[in-house]
């Protein structure tokens, strides 16, 4: 057993690979298989959360190749088959996936990349005893609203991300970095994700009170709002400096336009998962510059991938060289998915057997290209908690309209700042 798997060949990006619904099983050349492990992957590669899929595809496309031969784990070789699902961004759907690949596909190992998917797939997996590995949505987010205790954890799924506690604490901490009249007008979009964030006592309304600063809430919003008036009212009446709050881009670009609309000039503005995305913060133009962001990777991270040995910064060019497309943030995350995953097939004695792949994930700790991801050590029990940083969008000075720049690292300061904050200039 090894630690670290071989290097996949290098192929161009083939468009299409996640077609919605359909399985995708990778070709296994090695003969000499008696036995096959099943992977299933269930993401956002379609609808209002197809931007953090965007990558998913090509990643699925780099994992097929590395599996293409099988594994070989202690000895015996197995083919590898890959059953990937589009959740389609949706609660009704992510049932629907949860079922197809638990039930019906019967998977050894499930990889879950959408918050609404995590928590079908971990209901329906823990009942039918099914190893799960999830990420990409605040570790809160995932274990609390299904009743998870730290102390006890749940038998077969598990999660890696930061904790809603961290985005939090950045972007305060990039508040305090800005003069204001610190007043906050806060919204939220009303998910797990959202319902977490604006938590009374574990979220930012605690932490802003903590912190010396006026809290104007609003509370929380649908998932198809696009009207934001009333709330950018109340931002008004209060002259709040700060804006902040959870919503998706499709929310922060009309929301955006009406501020500018209503004659709201604030100072700063953090808002969670709003524009993790280049292509978010270029849709609004000039407006974009010296808004604030939760950042979970980039490419100046500086770790490896323990499937590919790639570094962070080659990761990045080979999705930029294939797609023509800017690297994104779920990139990292996506990719080491997979390397978890792998990690604790190999290490399971038996990795078709559920009960002993689900404590060789519980007991691992391996280095990813997002960085470590320790189970084995977290104070949570089925949870990895890793860390992230604050940054700064602004105007691009190279082949990028736009450059995301590392503004804060108190949370994690092994990631090196590389520009001071600016406030806003609307």
């Amino acid at each position: 057993m090894t630690s670290k798997l071989a290097q996949p060949t290098r192929r161009g990006f083939f468009a299409g690979t996640a077609a919605t619904g359909v399985a995708l099983c990778a070709p296994s050349l090695a003969t000499a298989a008696t036995k096959t492990i099943k992977i299933g992957y269930a993401g956002s590669l379609s609808g209002v959360r197809a931007n953090f899929g965007a990558t998913e595809s090509w990643t699925i496309e780099r994992m097929r190749e590395h599996l293409a031969d099988g594994l070989t784990l202690n000895g015996t070789t197995y083919d590898v088959e890959l059953v990937i699902r589009d959740n389609l961004s949706e609660a009704s759907a992510s049932a629907n996936v949860a079922s197809d690949l638990v039930l019906r596909e019967r998977c050894n190992l499930i990889l879950v990349q959408d918050g609404d998917a995590a928590m079908a797939v971990g209901e329906l997996a823990d009942t039918r005893g099914v190893p799960t590995i999830s990420t990409m949505v605040p570790w809160q987010g995932m274990f609390f609203p299904r009743g998870g205790r730290p102390d006890v954890g749940f038998p077969y799924t598990f999660h890696f991300f930061a904790g809603s506690d961290a985005v939090l604490t950045n972007f305060v901490n990039m508040f305090d970095m800005v003069e204001t009249n610190k007043t906050v007008g806060t919204l939220f979009l009303d998910n797990p994700a959202g319902q977490g964030l604006m938590d009374p006592q574990m979220g930012m309304p605690a932490l802003l009170e903590a912190k010396g600063y006026t809290h104007v809430p609003t509370g929380p919003f649908q998932i198809a709002t696009n009207d934001f008036s009333n709330q950018i009212a109340q931002f008004r009446a209060a002259e709040a400096d700060i804006l902040s709050g959870f919503m998706y881009d499709s929310h922060f670009v009309p929301f955006w336009n009406q501020v500018a609309q209503s004659g709201l000039s604030p100072k700063a503005c953090g808002m969670a998962a709003a524009f993790l995305f280049s292509s978010a913060v270029e849709a609004l133009g000039d407006r974009g510059d010296g808004l604030l962001t939760e950042v979970w990777w980039t490419p100046d991270f500086p770790f490896e991938s323990s499937v590919t040995g790639q570094s962070a910064q080659a990761l990045a060019a080979a999705w930029e060289e294939d797609t023509g497309a800017q690297w994104t943030q779920p990139l990292g995350y996506g990719h080491a998915l997979w390397e978890v995953g792998l990690a604790a097939l190999a290490r399971a004695d038996d990795p078709l057997d559920p009960d002993s792949l689900a404590p060789a994930i519980g007991s691992l700790n391996v280095d990813t290209i997002v960085g470590p991801v320790d189970f084995a050590g977290s104070p949570v029990k089925s949870v990895a908690i890793t860390d992230l940083v604050g940054g700064q969008w602004r105007r691009g000075t190279g082949k990028h309209a736009y450059d995301l720049k590392i503004v804060n690292n108190a949370t994690m300061p092994q990631i090196p700042t590389d520009a001071d904050i600016i406030p806003l200039s609307l």
